[in-house]
This record gives C-alpha cells, sequence and structure tokens, in this order.
C-alpha cells in the first residue's frame, strides 16, 4: 500500500494516546492525552495515526495504548 493513499484507505483499529511526553520531539501538538485515533498503517516501531492536524503521522508506539 502506497503511503500517498493511506487517508483514504479504511482504519484497520483505532488507539488511544496515553501521553505526549516526549524527549526529542514535540508530539504535544499533534496528539491529545485520551483521545483516540484512527490507524493507518503500523511497523514494528512506529504506528501512522490520523493526529490533530487531519493528516497521517508516525509516531513511537510508547505514545498509545
Amino acid at each position: 500500500m502506497s503511503y500517498l493513499q493511506w487517508l483514504d484507505e479504511p482504519t484497520l483499529k483505532t488507539v488511544t494516546c496515553t501521553h505526549t511526553d516526549a524527549a526529542k520531539f514535540s508530539v504535544s501538538n499533534m496528539l491529545t492525552v485520551g483521545k483516540s485515533y484512527e490507524v493507518k498503517n503500523e511497523t514494528e516501531e512506529f504506528i501512522f495515526v490520523v493526529d490533530n492536524s487531519g493528516k497521517v503521522g508516525g509516531f513511537y508506539k510508547t505514545y498509545f495504548e
């Protein structure tokens, strides 16, 4: 699946953000604690969700449950 069509693809599952405490990156402007997000793609380390901007963004899995 091409990353260009991720926004139009069906949702794989829904995850909830548990924290936005990042050591290196600022994620608090794109994720909200307690909010559920639609998962569009997933790898071993990252999860790609439709974030607060309305676009697909890749985040570490540690931010979600």
